[in-house]
C-alpha cells in the first residue's frame, strides 16, 4: 500500500501543479477576452501600472501570497479572484483525476469545468459569455461524445439542439412577455455547449437546477444588494455553469433518487 502511494504521489504533484498553471492561464483569459485583448501576447502585466510581471513573480498561488496580494511596483491590490481561480483549477484537475483516473472522461470533464470557470467569472463581471469559448466548446463536446461511454454522439447532438433550442424558446417567450430582451445570446450558446458535452438527459437537469439556483440567489441578491435591486439584472451564465458541474458530479444520482422517490421505479 505504501509502495502504491509513493508511486502515485509524483503524479498527483505534477497534475496539481499543471492545474495551477491552467488556472493562471484562465486568469489571463478572464481578464483579456472580454476586453478584446490577445490571450497570447504580450506577457502578463499589472492591470493598474501595466508593468510586465517577471516569471519569478508569476508563480501560481505562491506569488500572490508572497506579494501579499499587492503589485510589487505600484502597490495596488491584486484581486483575490486570481488566487481563487488558480486554487479551484488545481482542485478540479486533482479531484477529477482521483475520481476518473487517466481517462477520456477525465480530460473531457476537466476541459468543460475549467471553461465553465472562465465563463462564470466573465459573465459575473461583464454580463457576456464569449463566443471564443462556447463555439469551440460545442465542437469539443460533440467530439468528446465519441470517446465518452456515458454519452453517445446521438445524445450529444440532441443535447446540443435541446440545449440551444430550448433556451432560445424560453428567451423568445420571455422577450414577448417582458417586451424586452430577457436572455442574452451567450446563454443560448452556452446551453448548446453543455448539451453537446452532457447529452440531452443531463441538459434537462441543468435547466431545472440552474433555474432553482438562480431563483434562490437572485432573491437573496435583490434583498441585500442595492445595485442588483436597482438594475434588476442578474447574469444567468453562472447558474448554468454551477448546475452543469453539479450534473457532472452527481446529476445521475439526483435524477435516480428523484425517479425512485416520486415514481416508485
Amino acid at each position: 500500500m505504501a509502495y502504491e502511494w509513493t508511486q502515485t504521489l509524483p503524479v498527483y504533484i505534477f497534475l496539481g501543479f499543471m492545474g495551477l498553471i491552467l488556472g493562471s492561464f484562465l486568469n489571463v483569459v478572464i481578464y483579456r477576452l472580454p476586453r478584446g485583448k490577445s490571450i497570447v501576447k504580450p506577457r502578463s502585466a499589472c492591470p493598474s501600472c501595466e508593468k510586465p510581471i517577471p516569471f519569478y513573480l508569476n508563480i501560481p498561488i505562491f506569488s500572490y501570497l508572497f506579494l501579499r496580494g499587492k503589485c510589487r511596483y505600484c502597490g495596488e491590490k491584486i484581486s483575490p479572484r486570481y488566487l481563487f481561480v488558480e486554487l479551484i483549477s488545481g482542485l478540479v484537475v486533482l479531484g477529477y483525476y482521483f475520481w476518473l483516473g487517466a481517462s477520456w472522461q477525465f480530460l473531457g470533464y476537466t476541459i468543460l469545468t475549467l471553461s465553465l470557470l472562465a465563463i462564470f467569472m466573465i459573465d459575473l463581471e461583464h454580463y457576456i459569455i464569449p463566443d471564443e469559448i462556447t463555439y469551440p466548446g460545442i465542437v469539443l463536446g460533440l467530439a468528446f461524445s465519441l470517446v465518452n461511454p456515458d454519452v453517445t454522439i446521438l445524445e450529444s447532438a440532441l443535447g446540443t439542439l435541446l440545449g440551444g433550442g430550448g433556451l432560445l424558446l424560453i428567451a423568445l417567450i420571455g422577450d414577448w412577455m417582458l417586451k424586452k430582451e430577457s436572455m442574452g445570446g451567450g446563454d443560448i450558446k452556452l446551453a448548446a455547449m453543455l448539451g453537446a458535452f452532457l447529452g440531452w438527459q443531463q441538459v434537462l437537469f441543468v435547466f431545472i437546477a440552474a433555474s432553482f439556483i438562480g431563483l434562490i440567489v437572485s432573491v437573496i441578491a435583490m434583498l441585500f444588494s442595492d445595485s442588483v435591486r436597482q438594475s434588476r439584472r442578474v447574469p444567468f451564465g453562472p447558474f448554468l455553469a454551477a448546475a452543469a458541474v453539479t450534473a457532472i458530479i452527481c446529476g445521475d444520482y439526483i435524477i435516480s433518487f428523484y425517479i425512485s422517490r416520486f415514481y416508485n421505479i
